[in-house]
């Protein structure tokens, strides 16, 4: 097996403040928690920010730029930041400014639209914080998130092309490793490829072991050796399935974005609690965890001194 890469994806924007005390929302917090899952083990920090009055999702590069500075200073990690961390809502410049203006070695891109449904995290009983939570979580039912072949095509050259900034291809579902396919063959990405596939998330793909098989499966019959292959679960699957995916020569990520908890009902108090327990698992099934330099060169980054920041 090669080395495999950890990713952290430290606060997303799907979780909302009053669900966790240990999601990281301010830009000090943000970059506290990014220093320390690298120094945990994470190769690359994958980043959202979030207005820091009341932790609604943003995405303002001079926020971003208030932590990737700190992050960079501070760590060798890959700094990944979203071009979807804004919400469903954000036009397509707003979400990827932070993107075009940084121009960090990586970034996310979801490689198709989906109904990403949050609303049942508004169900539980909790004393809400912020009077935009609620409202957020339950108007998902109605959203979908957009993501079209020229939302991608717009991305991949205003973002990539203009930037340096190669991609995590979020993909969650089969339909979306066709989509990463038709982009391929069009010469608008280039291998290596970091395909990301998700799993777990209300309207996206399951996370049963034959869905991790067949996702897995279907990459390997598209893109052969031109790929990486990492694997996210939500929730209750973060730790099962990256076991799977790991044993299966797959890279992994975890992080406060993906999941809240370190085990059964018990909050995880930092995205480095994560990185440490599944850099504990891989341990133990003999996976030699990557170095941040080892992960750039896997992927063909442009470098740590490149960036806008």
């Amino acid at each position: 097996m090669s080395k495999a890469i950890i990713t952290c994806a430290v606060t997303g924007g799907a979780h909302t403040p009053s669900m966790s005390r240990f999601l990281p929302v301010t830009p000090e917090e943000i970059a506290a928690e990014s220093i320390a899952a690298a120094e945990a083990g994470a190769s690359i920090i994958h980043l959202h920010a979030r207005n820091p009055d009341d932790g609604r999702p943003s995405g303002d590069p001079e926020i971003f730029r208030r932590f990737v500075t700190a992050i960079k200073s501070s760590t060798s990690a890959v700094i990944n930041i979203s071009t979807g961390g804004g919400g469903p809502n954000m036009p397509i410049e707003e979400r990827t400014a932070a993107g075009r203006a940084l121009k960090p070695e990586m970034c996310s891109l979801n490689m198709g639209s989906l109904n990403l449904v949050l609303s049942e995290m508004a169900e539980r009983e909790r004393e809400w914080r912020h009077d935009w939570e609620v409202p957020f979580l339950k108007g998902t039912r109605g959203l979908i998130f957009r993501n079209t072949y020229d939302d991608i095509e717009w991305i991949l050259k205003h973002v990539g092309q203009a930037g340096g900034t190669r991609f995590e291809f979020e993909c969650y579902d089969v339909g979306h490793l066709y989509t990463l396919q038709y982009f391929l063959e069009k010469g608008l990405v280039e291998p290596p490829l970091f395909v990301q596939t998700v799993f777990g998330l209300r309207g996206a793909m399951g996370a049963h072991a034959e869905d991790l098989l067949h996702q897995k499966r279907t990459a390997d019959r598209l893109f052969g050796t031109d790929y990486h292959w990492s694997v996210l679960a939500a929730g209750r699957h973060q730790m099962p399935v990256a076991t799977m995916a790991s044993l299966m020569g797959g890279n992994v990520r975890v992080g406060l974005e993906d999941s809240l908890y370190i085990g059964r009902g018990e909050l995880a108090q930092s995205n480095a609690d994560q990185v440490r327990k599944i850099r504990r698992i891989l341990g133990e099934l003999g996976i030699e965890i990557a170095s941040p330099d080892e992960a750039r060169r896997m992927l063909d980054l442009k470098g740590h001194d490149q960036v806008a920041f």
